[in-house]
């Protein structure tokens, strides 16, 4: 089955979404996490963990409905790029639990990735392209303290510790990734 086959047969709701998504890509204009960024790190500097959030963001947005099912690739690069210039990086898969006026309205599983006391929850602006999950979750791109994620989410971590292999990941973003890495850090980077 095509995807255009697969839209014709899903909700209209999600067919909406899926064209939106669609346009944007053609106008060039998708949402990045930089844009909406809670940011609260220490790690970097700031036009450095936006841009390293948006260009991942660019690599896996290729899902039917955007990146909002991409959290995987999207961690395993984040963690790559950050140990990759000299990070204590981890991926983490677990869940995620979103909560809207202290009520938990929604959780799946989501990967994120750790550095040290500090979180990076990058991808969750694409949530609303999701038709599975709720218009009332709202979770702008958090990075900073564990302690200190906002109280719309609890992240939970669930055993392991590494991304399960992706082809995609390794042999097209990765690449590119790493290209981007050594021009913006330097080819002396790890």
């Amino acid at each position: 089955m095509t995807a255009n086959d697969f839209l014709r047969l899903a909700p209209t709701d999600a067919q909406v979404i899926a064209r939106e998504i669609r346009r944007q890509k053609e106008a060039r204009s998708r949402p990045l996490p930089g844009a909406k960024l809670i940011d609260r790190s220490s790690l970097l500097l700031k036009p450095q963990r936006e841009k390293l959030l948006n260009i991942i963001a660019g690599l896996v947005d290729e899902n039917l409905f955007g990146r909002s099912e991409m959290c995987i690739q999207f961690a395993d690069l984040l963690q790559r790029a950050l140990s990759h210039i000299g990070l204590p990086a981890r991926f983490v898969r677990g869940t995620a639990i979103y909560y809207r006026d202290n009520q938990e309205v929604f959780r799946w599983d989501h990967s994120w990735v750790r550095v040290g006391v500090e979180v990076i929850d990058g991808n969750t602006d694409s949530l609303a392209e999701n038709p599975l999950v709720p218009p009332t979750v709202s979770a702008p791109p958090y990075w900073g303290p564990v302690t200190e994620v906002p109280p719309e989410r609890r992240l939970r971590e669930g055993p392991g510790g590494t991304a399960p292999p992706d082809r995609d990941v390794a042999e097209l973003w990765w690449p590119d990734l790493l290209a981007w890495l050594r021009g913006e850090f330097g080819e002396g980077v790890a």
